[in-house]
């Protein structure tokens, strides 16, 4: 049985609530790099992190996450 959270930039993500996952682009205000996560319920969770490397890594392991995820 694989998880069905993923934590990611202090968000505990539940898997099967997640409907979207927006490509890499670069923050406002010099924030460094983000993706959005849109849930089911229409809530978005910004990702932010300071290093372009870091963000696709996590956005790649989101992904993989979700990929796995069997209900």
């Amino acid at each position: 049985m694989t998880r069905r959270t993923y934590d990611v930039a202090g968000f505990t993500l539940v898997l099967d609530k997640i409907v979207m996952v927006s490509g890499l682009f670069e923050a406002k205000n010099n924030e460094g790099w983000a993706f959005n996560v849109r849930l089911v319920s229409g809530a978005r969770v910004a990702i932010k992190k300071p290093d372009r490397n870091e963000a696709v890594l996590e956005r790649e392991l989101l992904i993989k996450a979700i990929d796995a995820y069997d209900d």
